[in-house]
């Protein structure tokens, strides 16, 4: 299985991609402190945030999609 855990979305023209170097910021939908999506097999199960632990990132759960909500969103 696959999991994902997604911090936010942004659209970008090809010629922006292309002058990405670096220490490029790309701007996301989501603002600082707003949950993050996990996802399973591209699939919402779960919703966390985002914890710092030694220098290391890693997402706390703190909501379980209820099943009747995984059901409907595998359709």
């Amino acid at each position: 299985m696959e999991m994902t855990v997604e911090l936010g979305r942004t659209k970008k023209l090809i010629r922006e991609i292309l002058g990405m170097g670096e220490g490029t910021i790309i701007e996301l939908d989501k603002l600082a402190g707003e949950p993050v999506d996990i996802l399973v097999n591209h699939k919402l199960i779960a919703k966390g945030e985002v914890v710092v632990i030694d220098e290391n990132f890693g997402v706390r759960v703190t909501e379980i999609v209820s099943p009747m909500e995984r059901v409907t969103n595998m359709t």
